[in-house]
């Protein structure tokens, strides 16, 4: 990386020294974020974070934009959120070359905004949007095994419920997990995963949409003015989640120091994915499936029961599908655990004597099982974690990064950047409120068809 420059000096090499240095060191920083890795690492963890299989879900919201809208917000979120992760990467290393590396997002509020803005909404917002992540992962995983079980077996009596149950028990396994550095060579595998299904979601799309046993292809946007004028916003929801991330700050606390320049390289290689992922599963599926497109694509895949492509295809796009959940899952699940950690354990003790492993045990099994509870109960739950990705995921990967990069950097506000993320921050307040409203408007609509532990 060549000679390095007079700020960067003041970056301790050793970050978990300078983490045990410090007077305020928890037990979540020290044991759950450590700063090891690589940003190959780095690039791993942000792959499985943002590429996941919410991906599949693109071409429905294709059903509400149309062909150009739809490809310009992948594009415009694309763009945003690529540029916003990169402001708050060099925020990051600001800090830390001013002597004050900031481990999670809730810290750069607390730093940059103030004490109130970390504790009251970007903690909290934050841990909503993870949290609801894993529920969504869980709900998901049980899905797609129900699918592999019917197409099996057509009579079965198995209900989603216990499927869920199932999944939620490997979750119980994963989240044992020590430490998000922990998590590196599963993530590995989970970018593997997803470019797998990725590209047999794309295959089994261009199969159908070339045979006649799909539906006949109609690219017009269904219902009246009221219901496209939501739609549009719905599937803006729908892309800010996909493309959502919310952990930036926990990803790069991971790397070990100097941090300057990792992370960039990092959001280049999952970006290279995103792109090959997520625009050719959006546009062989709207292609294929047009209008009809279904809120999981793979879903289009089975006609009243009948497979439209080989069982075995199905099979191994859902088993690809259930294994990349389960790395996407327990990656969210990282800030609940430095949460648990930073309460209930001892940054004095080792991290895997009694004092330590006994309260995670229990406090990292309580959380799965809340969520698979959760996610049980309530298998609606993908119209909450949109009215969640309205509020969470727009503020904290398209609006808060270009507040933090303005009040830490402070640019001339005659400079261009200054009104880019201005703009930024204005344009994405105001979807993110309509989005929102989208959301809630959604649900009410659906909200007679709930019923707790339905077998949808």
């Amino acid at each position: 990386m060549g000679t390095l420059l007079p700020d960067e000096k003041q970056e301790n090499p050793n970050g978990l020294e300078q983490l045990q240095n410090q007077k305020d060191v928890d037990a979540g920083a020290l044991f759950v974020l450590k700063s090891k890795g690589s940003w190959v690492h780095c690039g791993y963890h942000l792959t499985t974070s943002i590429v996941a299989p919410a991906l599949l879900s693109l071409p429905y919201a294709f059903t509400f934009l149309g062909w150009t809208s739809g490809i310009l917000c992948l594009v415009i979120g694309a763009f945003v959120t690529f540029y916003s992760y990169n402001l708050i990467s060099r925020v990051l290393e600001h800090h830390a070359q001013m002597g004050k590396r900031q481990l999670r997002f809730r810290d750069m509020a607390r730093d940059i905004l103030g004490p109130r803005w970390g504790r009251y909404f970007v903690g909290p917002t934050q841990f909503a949007v993870c949290y609801g992540a894993v529920v969504a992962s869980t709900l998901l995983g049980g899905q797609c095994m129900k699918a592999i079980y019917l197409l099996s077996n057509p009579n079965g009596t198995m209900k989603l419920y216990e499927f869920v149950i199932i999944f939620g028990c490997f979750m119980l396994f994963l989240a044992q997990i020590p430490s998000f550095h922990s998590l590196r060579h599963i993530n590995l595998v989970s970018l593997l995963l997803c470019l797998a299904y990725s590209a047999a979601a794309t295959a089994g799309s261009i199969y159908i949409g070339e045979s006649s046993k799909g539906p006949e292809k109609d690219y017009s946007v269904k219902g009246d003015s009221v219901n496209r004028l939501f739609g549009i916003f719905n599937a803006i929801a729908i892309i800010a989640t996909t493309y959502g991330n919310g952990i930036i700050p926990e990803i790069q606390a991971t790397i070990a120091p100097p941090v300057k320049g990792k992370m960039l390289k990092g959001l280049c290689v999952c970006y290279v994915v995103l792109i090959a992922t997520f625009f050719s599963v959006s546009i062989s599926g709207y292609w294929a499936f047009g209008n009809e497109s279904e809120g999981f694509i793979l879903s289009n895949f089975v006609d009243n029961g009948k497979p439209l492509v080989p069982k075995w295809f199905i099979y191994m796009t859902n088993i690809f599908t259930i294994t990349q959940l389960s790395a996407v899952g327990v990656v969210y699940l990282q800030p609940t655990n430095e949460v648990l950690e930073q309460t209930f354990g001892d940054p004095k003790s080792p991290e895997f004597s009694k004092r330590n492993v006994i309260p995670r045990v229990i406090t990292r099994s309580l959380a799965i099982t809340i969520s698979t509870t959760i996610a049980a109960m309530l298998p609606f739950f993908g119209d909450i974690n949109s009215l969640i990705g309205a509020f969470g995921f727009i503020p904290l990967d398209f609006i808060l990064p270009v507040i933090f990069y303005n009040f830490t950097f402070k640019p001339s506000k005659r400079s261009p950047i200054f009104w880019l993320n201005v703009t930024i921050a204005v344009t994405f307040s105001a979807l993110g409120a309509i989005a929102a409203v989208a959301s809630v408007r959604q649900i009410i609509l659906d909200a007679k068809n709930y019923q707790l532990f339905a077998n949808v």
